[in-house]
């Protein structure tokens, strides 16, 4: 029989984490999760944690569904994988055309990968690709600062976040890049305007300018759909997705949306880019596509893009891309559940009451004193520590601040990951209003706790 105490000493010794400095992991007490049910997890002492941070942005109907679970163990009865190159499998078409049916009416082909990064990746590929096959030497990308779109190498290219990005500069391609829109709406007319219609019209001036004097080499401009969720939940203004469609039809430039984060109900919206009525050129989805129990993600584009693709095959037109696991059977049975679980536990209609109390309660935020901003977009929020709110000033990068606040928290049995100094909230969509009220009790009072330190 395995001893627990092994697993921590086997974790610490051969368990590479991601996003996590080893020297500081293996000096402390860490999560160990052993089983999950509904939004909670479980560790491997019985000790039970709410999942504040839907095990990062994935989970949406809860840990260990029955429904879920019969579509996963139904498909590996019948075969758990075969690849997808010039051949299919029954799940993965039909989860291609559900996609198809709830995307935006001109994304009309879907192509498989594994996770969010290969999704923009693939993306990125197939917008440089589709200028080159109709012989036009559009080879460009505009990008916004502060962005994230995964952390492989095209993906880090397009991204904007210095501390994840800045020390592989040097095997990157270069982009353009404006500036970030929360960022630059606050810098011109303060937090308290920074989303409001009128902002984006100031912001949208410079960008489109900047446009104007570029697109003939502009492939494509790449954005997160309304809010940039790794830089901190930094919301768009009102209107600056729908803004940007507009430029990139004016100037015949692809548009390229990432909803790995956003999508499948996270803004209160199936897709986020639904808001404002756009639709993209192509959208990348990953996280909750599966409603957080496997590695699939989907890249989605229009006929017209799909169609610079085909020719005869000495014309080598054709996308070469591919993934072993593209299309896995048993990741897009999951995924086909996961869909109709929408439908059949009307998820999206039951989150608007909790999106309203969580805009609520955020309010309460304000007054305490190491919180300099508050931000939520739909079921997305985060809550930004400072050392000194009258000057804005943040606490020293090695002090963690964050990591502290969520230590307290776990203390209390609350799981939550901060970015940064960044508190998150994004928990399972099916939470509880009285489970969300207590994670928010939890991380007001482990703020607060701040004060006396």
């Amino acid at each position: 029989m395995l001893k627990r105490e092994y697993l921590k000493e086997w974790d610490k010794e051969y368990f590479w984490h991601p996003f996590t400095q080893m020297k500081v992991y293996r000096e402390e007490e860490n999560l160990i999760v052993e089983k999950g049910e509904g939004v909670y997890v479980y560790d491997i002492n019985g000790k039970k944690y709410l999942d504040g941070v839907a095990s990062l942005w994935c989970n949406v109907h809860g840990h260990n569904h029955p429904k879920l679970n019969k579509a996963l163990i139904e498909q590996v009865n019948k075969i758990a994988h075969f690849t997808t190159l010039g051949a299919s499998n029954v799940p993965a078409i039909v989860f291609a055309k559900n996609l198809v049916d709830i995307t935006p009416p001109r994304l009309t082909k879907v192509f498989y990968s594994e996770d969010g990064a290969e999704a923009m990746e693939i993306a990125i590929k197939i917008a440089y690709h589709y200028w080159h096959n109709k012989g036009e030497k559009k080879t460009k990308f505009v990008t916004l600062s502060e962005a994230y779109h995964g952390d492989t190498i095209g993906s880090v290219s397009v991204g904007g976040i210095n501390i994840f990005h800045e020390k592989y500069r040097p095997l990157l391609f270069d982009v353009y890049k404006v500036p970030s829109p929360y960022l630059e709406a606050v810098k011109k007319v303060g937090r308290e305007k920074a989303l409001e219609y009128d902002t984006t019209k100031i912001l949208i001036e410079e960008v489109e300018d900047f446009i104007f004097h570029n697109h003939q080499e502009i492939a494509a401009f790449v954005l997160e759909a309304g809010v940039q969720g790794a830089a901190g939940i930094l919301p768009f203004p009102k209107g600056y997705l729908k803004e940007i469609r507009r430029i990139c039809d004016e100037y015949n430039i692809l548009m390229i949306v990432d909803e790995v984060a956003t999508g499948f109900g996270r803004t209160g919206y199936m897709f986020a880019c639904e808001k404002e009525g756009v639709e993209p050129d192509i959208m990348a989805l990953g996280k909750g596509i599966t409603g957080g129990y496997l590695p699939l993600a989907a890249t989605v584009v229009t006929d017209d893009i799909f169609d610079a693709f085909l020719g005869e095959f000495g014309e080598a037109k054709h996308f070469y891309h591919g993934h072993t696991y593209t299309g896995n059977p048993l990741a897009c049975s999951v995924a086909i559940a996961n869909l109709e679980l929408f439908e059949e536990e009307q998820t999206l209609k039951k989150l608007q009451p909790k999106i309203k109390l969580l805009e609520e309660r955020l309010k309460e935020f304000w007054t305490l004193k190491h919180v300099g901003d508050v931000r939520q977009y739909g079921f997305m929020a985060g809550i930004e520590l400072v050392k000194d709110k009258e000057k804005n000033e943040p606490f020293p990068y090695g002090e963690r601040t964050g990591f502290k606040v969520a230590r307290m928290m776990m203390e209390k049995g609350v799981w939550v990951r901060p970015l940064g100094d960044v508190m998150v909230i994004m928990p399972p969509l099916v939470i509880s209003e009285k489970e969300l009220e207590y994670l928010l009790d939890t991380m007001f009072e482990s703020i607060k706790a701040l004060e006396k330190v």
